[in-house]
């Protein structure tokens, strides 16, 4: 019983380190790469690349400056400067304080677990070394002063490295680093990474069904605890306990008592309600949560704002009026700040929301009543505010929104909600509420963009998640027009194409009163994964994606890693494996579900079939031990168990101590994962061995 409990503790510690920190290929301004429509003249890059033309002149003209005789060590610096236009660079230059002038030279004696294409290739640092070490170069990206390591600053106009330097080992102490699992290291070629450890799709999806409800968004209490927040679209918010696994518990929650309602300030129809729920990073000491909804200027007199069609996007309400049918700007988009009721000193322990808005973060009047998002969540990394927007509606976005800078239509935006706007902020950006603009935001290097504009050349982003682990892989789901639907992941200034494109193909708008974009004029980031309508079983061919969660939970090992979303219509499931880790290239199948025997609540199904019929899914949820649930018309499902719906999964209650092999593995390749995962199926195999139960 000790050594159990020895080892429990441990487990413990090892769940609070934090998580590595990896990324799919990103720019070093955190932008996506892009394709070029041009080769690049000096650096040796194409397909997908960080560097245009202009990019690729200037460091031809610094090479040229560098004045490097030898030729073998001139084609090796070459290689290092072009190495910024690789579209891995963010990672090849990154240290944990800030930026590197030269990238992560591959050293083998730091390599613990090789993972990119040829291991001989991480000798690159001591080839380095041993080919430049007696050469002389003017501005050498390798003076210590420059690099901020340790040596011997010295003038840097002229010199080699045994100038700064004094043994292979320390010069590569300072410049190399290892290739691993969670990171990429420089080899004087563009990164390739290996197709090892591929995972396999799960065999299916074991749910099981906690509550009988119909909810539109869910997010995990922020006290860390087994609560989460429930809001339906009418506009009301409940706190409830989420039960244990296996206990044959259901949802502890009293439907005359919700945690907040302001369904008498929502607007409710088919497309408008209640969109999103979001708490602040920081809720257990502010109480601050936020609500994001429609309204009805005709219904509620709080119900105003500036109209996204005006002069500025170079639209005209009454031209606009035309094509809606309607009153263009009745309905609006809000955000609202709201607080708990309790005292400052228990606000985690809150059981009801103050219903008067604290302030009105976001308020814009919409030209059609569908395609508008409305999702909120917080950036786990950056602590600010993301809101997801649709073009407005209109059959092909006829006013071409999307990819209009100045509108907000077809974007996600990115607010900072914890400093109001300053009097610039408020004279000189013409604001749509009470935030600030973040100063990296992609307009400081944009100056079309409006600042709020996180992405663009989007339709109708429909649920958005960060990776637990890899806060850098922020998937948005896009539903499409009438052939594609999309799952894409932003990245700053990141172009989705709508609708110039639906998905991969080219789309031609039947309608046209706010002008086209040409395909030639933007750099589109086309989808990771998604499917065609014309593969779905639905005999009217309706078709809407649900975005979901990367699978983080240990509930399904079979599933963890995997990218699971679905369709609102055809009750289809789905999911998405990235080929190999980190590349940012995924593989997608739809994959079977059905509902667990001992499912708290019996699951309907249709009459002759095992499969449940969970009614249209709305959303996918996500609590604070990782575990994904199903938000749909017929009630709310947990992923469960696989052997609880009796689909085999090798990798769920093993009962020895051997540890499965890497290529098993749903931390396959990182040593610290790993060694986390065979730790749980230890204790795991020692608790069934001595009959106990977590």
């Amino acid at each position: 019983m000790g050594s159990v409990l020895y080892l429990l503790c441990l487990f413990c510690q090892l769940i609070l380190l934090p998580g590595l920190s990896s990324s799919h290929p990103l720019c070093t301004d955190s932008t996506a790469p892009f394709t070029l429509k041009a080769p690049l003249t000096f650096c040796p890059y194409n397909g997908s690349v960080c560097c245009d033309s202009a990019k690729d002149s200037q460091l031809q003209k610094q090479f040229q400056a560098m004045n490097i005789s030898d030729p073998a060590c001139a084609s090796i610096m070459k290689s290092i400067l072009c190495a910024t236009c690789d579209q891995f660079s963010a990672e090849l230059f990154k240290i944990e304080s800030g930026s590197r002038s030269v990238p992560i030279l591959c050293n083998s004696t730091m390599s613990v677990d090789s993972t990119q294409s040829n291991s001989a290739v991480n000798e690159f640092c001591g080839m380095v070394w041993d080919t430049c070490e007696k050469v002389s170069m003017l501005d050498s990206p390798f003076v210590p002063a420059l690099q901020g390591s340790a040596g011997v600053p010295v003038n840097s106009s002229s010199s080699k490295l045994t100038d700064h330097w004094q043994s292979k080992s320390e010069f590569c102490h300072a410049f190399g680093g290892a290739s691993a699992e969670d990171s990429v290291c420089f080899n004087g070629e563009p990164v390739s990474l290996n197709n090892t450890g591929t995972m396999q799709p799960p065999n299916g999806l074991c749910l099981e069904k906690i509550g009988n409800g119909s909810y539109i968004d869910m997010a995990g209490h922020p006290d860390g605890s087994n609560r989460v927040f429930l809001a339906d679209q009418k506009g009301r918010i409940w706190l409830a306990t989420v039960p244990e696994a296996e206990s044959g518990g259901t949802l502890g929650l009293d439907e005359l008592t919700p945690f907040l309602d302001i369904s008498d300030q929502v607007y409710l129809d088919t497309e408008l309600g209640l969109m999103g729920i979001s708490f602040h990073p920081n809720f257990t000491d502010n109480g601050r949560f936020f609500v994001s909804y429609n309204c009805d200027k005709a219904q509620w007199d709080e119900c105003s704002g500036r109209c996204s069609c005006n002069s500025d996007v170079n639209c005209n309400p009454s031209v606009l009026a035309s094509y809606s049918g309607g009153s263009p700007c009745q309905y609006y988009s809000v955000i609202s700040e709201f607080t708990v009721n309790g005292t400052t000193s228990q606000l985690s322990l809150a059981t009801r929301g103050n219903p008067s808005e604290v302030r009105r973060i976001f308020s814009m009047g919409l030209p059609f009543v569908s395609h508008h998002g409305g999702q909120i969540i917080f950036g786990p990394s950056d602590g600010y505010l993301y809101f997801m927007m649709g073009d407005g509606g209109g059959t092909g976005d006829p006013f071409n929104f999307s990819q209009n800078k100045k509108s907000l239509l077809g974007k996600i935006m990115r607010f900072d909600v914890d400093k109001l706007p300053s009097e610039t902020e408020i004279n000189d950006l013409s604001l749509w509420g009470n935030y600030s603009i973040p100063k990296d935001n992609p307009a400081s290097e944009d100056k079309d963009l409006q600042p709020e504009i996180w992405a663009l050349g989007l339709r109708n982003p429909w649920r958005c998640s960060f990776d637990a682990e890899r806060p850098s892989y922020f998937f948005c789901s896009d539903d499409g027009q009438n052939r594609y639907e999309e799952v894409d992941i932003i990245t700053k200034g990141g172009n989705y194409g709508w609708r110039v494109y639906e998905g991969p193909y080219t789309y031609n708008p039947p309608q046209s009163p706010g002008g086209n974009t040409s395909a030639n004029s933007i750099d589109p980031i086309f989808p990771v994964m998604g499917y065609d309508h014309s593969a779905l079983n639905n005999s009217d061919g309706s078709a809407a994606i649900i975005g979901g969660y990367l699978y983080r939970s240990l509930t399904d090992p079979c599933t963890y890693g995997s990218y699971i979303y679905a369709d609102l219509y055809a009750g289809a499931i789905w999911a998405g494996i990235e080929t190999p880790e980190n590349s940012g290239n995924f593989s997608t199948n739809q994959i079977p579900f059905s509902c667990a025997h001992d499912s708290p609540i019996q699951c309907t199904s249709t009459e002759g079939s095992r499969f449940p019929t969970l009614g249209y899914i709305y959303s996918f949820g996500e609590d604070n031990r990782k575990d994904v649930y199903i938000l749909a018309t017929n009630g709310v499902y947990r992923i469960a168990n696989p052997s609880r719906c009796n689909y085999k999964c090798s990798k769920e209650n093993v009962t020895t101590t051997a540890s499965p092999s890497p290529s098993s593995s749903p931390s396959s390749g990182n040593p610290l994962k790993k060694r986390y995962y065979d730790l749980v199926l230890l204790i795991s195999s020692l608790m069934l061995l001595l009959g106990l139960t977590f």
